[in-house]
């Protein structure tokens, strides 16, 4: 008898449900949300379960790698498809979402998510540490420009050395104030520091691969940009087209169409926002401050001329990741002749 099995997870515990061909519930109960307690339970209760589905989640990939390593078939599937076949349930409950699932995953009216490989997880966690500090650093410096201003104090552009040293110059006498900014500024400081430890180890990793080392040579693309690109997309040979990849990232437009009204809207932003944002930094770097010309850069200026240059820059971003997931796949480097 062919068995589907709907896991609901939660941190503590993980609701089963486990339904036949024909949809009946078969059996349900919960255990402990670790991969071999789970595989477990389904050992006594679903041995053999044609495939076993779970919405996507904060535990969603250890789970999915651990039963995958105990041999359970689990399949990882988008938490919007998932709520938008519960969304009639009149009572939402742990219990009745398994239950969706275990129906989702019996009729076949899903797709199945790409779970990251572990190892791109753990670059992964490096550049998120990086961005967080990024984030922790910008506010930091906004903070001292802000409360400065309070006491008259105007600070001119500047940043690193430049930055600090104009800090300790213009600070205000005033003792309080001075613990105050002179606090904000050593976080500032640190916060820099871990940024820099952090992008060291990223670009040893981008020298290290050979996929990074050739991603980089497109202008505008360094080693933090290749590094994340190269985590977002895990394995290429999941896109059947090179073009599909900027709709994955987020960078094509969304479109409404019914009977006679068609429109075209923003970029959809669905996909991996770090991606997706150092990918426009790139298409900027190429079209106003790379020097060397290439057939990218004049598509992307003519392109700025006619549309503006926001628009025209997620163009040249989008772009950008269809070239590369190309380069990938290729085993080539980008070639700046220009275009004949």
């Amino acid at each position: 008898m062919l068995l589907y099995v709907g896991l609901d997870v939660s941190q503590e515990e993980t609701e089963i449900c486990v339904v036949d061909g024909d949809g009946r519930r078969v059996w349900r109960g919960k255990c402990p949300s670790r991969p071999e307690a789970i595989a477990e339970t389904l050992k006594r209760h679903a041995p053999d379960a044609a495939r076993v589905g779970m919405e996507t989640g904060p535990l969603a990939i250890w789970l999915w790698h651990g039963l995958r390593a105990l041999g359970t078939p689990i399949e990882c599937l988008h938490a919007r498809q998932v709520a938008a076949a519960l969304s009639l349930q009149v009572n939402k409950t742990g219990a009745n979402d398994a239950y969706g699932i275990a129906q989702v995953v019996r009729s076949g009216w899903y797709r199945a998510v790409a779970v990251k490989s572990l190892q791109s997880c753990r670059v992964r966690a490096v550049l998120a540490a990086r961005r967080q500090l990024v984030m922790v650093r910008t506010g930091l410096y906004n903070q001292i420009r802000g409360l400065l201003k309070t006491f008259g104090v105007v600070l001119g552009a500047g940043t690193g050395g430049t930055f600090e040293r104009a800090v300790h110059a213009q600070c205000p006498d005033d003792p309080m104030v001075r613990d105050a900014i002179g606090a904000l500024l050593a976080a500032w400081k640190i916060a820099g520091e871990r940024k820099a430890e952090l992008e060291r180890q990223l670009v040893k990793f981008a020298r290290e691969q050979d996929v990074c080392r050739r991603l980089a040579t497109v202008p505008g693309v360094g080693a933090i940009t290749s590094v994340t690109f190269v985590t977002a997309i895990d394995d290429p040979t999941r896109f059947r087209r090179s073009s599909d990849v900027g709709a994955y990232l987020g960078l094509t437009p969304k479109r409404y169409q019914s009977g006679e009204v068609d429109l075209a809207g923003r970029i959809s932003k669905s996909g991996d926002r770090m991606t997706r944002s150092l990918l426009f930094e790139a298409a900027n770097a190429l079209i106003t401050r790379v020097r060397g010309d290439s057939a990218l850069r004049r598509w992307g200026e003519r392109l700025a001329a006619r549309i503006g240059s926001r628009k025209a820059k997620t163009a040249v971003a989008r772009k950008l990741a269809t070239i590369l997931h190309r380069m990938w796949l290729d085993g080539t480097e980008f070639v700046t002749a220009p275009a004949c």
